[in-house]
């Protein structure tokens, strides 16, 4: 786990931990051996001669001070990097997340990554602060203790250390007993979570149905599983805890019993006998405290795993010579793309003039959206290449590859702030004149009469205080000011009303002008005028033409768009 806690905090966080540790040890180790002045004492006390205690009792005080300053030093310290690490693991989580690649970010990872950077990170970082310096001391402490025992008398440490490969074992049955419930527990976690996410979002539509009093069926479910978890999770724990409890206290009583034999026998004087009985209960405590311990560090050590696999993640490599695109036009070669084992794009090749409008239609499945994708990089192709200039995408450093692309979703996300700061997205630099220009273009200048405030009229969190086909234009908007030479349209009007998909397709126009442009959509009416359609099906193109070639044709596409119009082609009526 201490390994774990390294590889994540990353290594200029590492002399800090390394520290803080070494004082926890150096703790631990002081305050068993403040204990080996209990056997003078003792010793004195119950001899002949206690008044001679006097520097004995001075030294127990001094060794305890000396403790106590360790430990308050070694807490502070681990208060102090716990704190500072856990912005450090924020700084690092918030990095990854602007270097995975987009292809990373699927549905279901948002409440897996929401549990993560959460509840999983001040989990992880509270083993620094409240978990380390109890566990080294619970398992220091005792050892440096049957050691000071050894040093008084050697059959009653070896007695003492006996118990030790015992109570290890033990630990290591429970942890292995408890692992399998731990995981499940997590996991049920991470699925309630993602179903809270899901209640809140599907909310419109629950109340749209009437259904606001019902109770969300998926997030019972998943609640539910949480409660079974931890009610397994807890009945395993129990015998670990039981098992430790057993074992430590058995040692003991094997140990009192042997210093009352040796005592009994006259091999071992009585106040020395007491010193050390009264020295292995010391150990008692720690160790009993190791299985409460034990079960936080385990589930702490799930959530740092969860962490570390998250920051392990490796980003899409960046190219070690980087080249620049020498024109705008595309090309897909043998393109293979595959996801959970299955052919998305399978041996695709397709060419895209500079400055040539293509279309991409088919049914929902045949792999629109991810050939857009494969374009942007947020997949690399297991087989074949994505060249935009004659250079394959994976040989363009990201920055240079984004400035050559415009990206128009039909689910357009707006950031908390102004009007005017989520148009600047598309390019951070421009003049007011500029922005303004690419506001006018898209169609906002009625929004933004409408808008108390104008260009500084807030949006909301995810554009909120503006409707679908507002968004949209301010999502135009973007593209227009970035000004960069590729356009990909993704259904950009799929879900509008016909008066908002006018002045977004009157937008759409001015941004596709003069661009190399590749757009997917499902309203075939929306690509009639495209210089190409490629028709896509199961990973593969199946037919491309025009679009009054390839109704000519009848083929596929001909299918697709009588049902669009819902009247029977000319060819078909034939």
């Amino acid at each position: 786990m201490i390994t774990t806690l390294f590889r994540t905090l990353g290594r200029e966080h590492a002399g800090p931990l390394r520290r803080t540790l070494a004082l926890m040890v150096g703790c631990a180790i002081a305050e068993g051996l403040s204990y080996a002045f209990l056997v003078p004492v003792l010793r004195i006390l119950f001899g002949d001669t206690p008044s001679d205690i006097g520097p004995w009792l001075i030294g127990f005080g001094a060794s305890v001070a000396v403790y106590a300053v360790l430990r308050y030093v070694s807490d502070l310290s681990g208060f102090r990097v716990g704190t500072s690490l856990l912005r450090g693991v924020y700084h690092r989580l918030g990095d990854q997340l602007v270097r995975l690649p987009l292809g990373w970010y699927r549905a279901d990872r948002v409440g897996e990554l929401s549990a993560t950077a959460s509840r999983g990170v001040l989990q992880s970082m509270s083993v620094i602060a409240h978990m380390l310096a109890p566990f080294v001391s619970a398992c220091l402490t005792p050892l440096t203790i049957v050691v000071v025992i050894t040093a008084y008398d050697l059959r009653m440490g070896l007695a003492a250390a006996a118990a030790i490969p015992v109570v290890t074992a033990v630990q290591l049955w429970s942890a292995r007993a408890t692992a399998a419930t731990d995981a499940e527990r997590a996991a049920r976690d991470h699925e309630a979570t993602a179903r809270v996410v899901e209640y809140l979002q599907a909310q419109p539509v629950l109340r749209a149905g009437g259904r606001t009093a019902e109770r969300f069926r998926l997030l019972d479910d998943s609640l539910d599983g949480i409660r079974r978890a931890s009610r397994r999770s807890t009945i395993a724990a129990v015998p670990g805890m039981v098992a430790t409890t057993v074992t430590v206290q058995t040692a003991f009583t094997a140990l009192l019993a042997l210093g009352t034999y040796l005592a009994i026998g006259g091999d071992l004087a009585v106040p020395d006998m007491l010193a050390l009985v009264v020295l292995a209960g010391c150990c008692a405590e720690p160790l009993l405290s190791l299985s409460e311990i034990g079960g936080k560090l385990r589930a702490a050590r799930g959530e740092l795993t969860r962490l570390d696999a998250f920051l392990s993640t490796p980003p899409l490599p960046e190219p070690a010579r980087p080249m620049r695109p020498q024109g705008h036009d595309i090309e897909f070669d043998s393109v293979v793309f595959r996801r959970d084992g299955r052919a998305v794009i399978d041996g695709l090749s397709l060419a895209v003039p500079q400055g040539r409008r293509f279309a991409v239609v088919g049914p929902s499945g045949a792999g629109k959206s991810t050939l857009l994708q494969l374009l942007a990089r947020f997949h690399d192709v297991d087989a074949g290449s994505v060249r935009i200039g004659g250079v394959d995408v994976r040989d363009i450093a990201t920055d240079v590859l984004m400035s050559q692309i415009a990206v128009v979703f039909q689910d357009v996300y707006l950031f908390e702030g102004t009007l005017e700061e989520n148009v600047r997205l598309g390019r951070p630099d421009a003049t007011d004149d500029e922005v303004r220009a690419a506001g006018a273009a898209a169609g906002l200048d009625e929004v933004i009469e409408r808008l108390p405030d104008g260009w500084s009229s807030r949006v909301g969190e995810g554009g909120a205080m503006l409707s679908g086909g507002e968004r949209q234009r301010v999502s135009i908007a973007r593209a227009l000011l970035k000004d960069a030479p590729i356009v990909l349209l993704d259904e950009t009007t799929s879900a509008l009303d016909p008066e908002n998909e006018a002045v977004v397709r009157a937008g759409l126009e001015r941004l596709t002008a003069g661009r190399t442009v590749l757009m997917v959509a499902h309203r075939l009416h929306t690509v009639r005028d495209a210089d190409r359609i490629v028709f896509l099906d199961r990973g593969r193109i199946v037919e491309q033409g025009t679009h009054d070639e390839l109704v000519r044709r009848g083929g596929r596409y001909a299918q697709f768009w009588e049902m669009s119009v819902g009247v029977a082609s000319p060819v078909r009526a034939s």
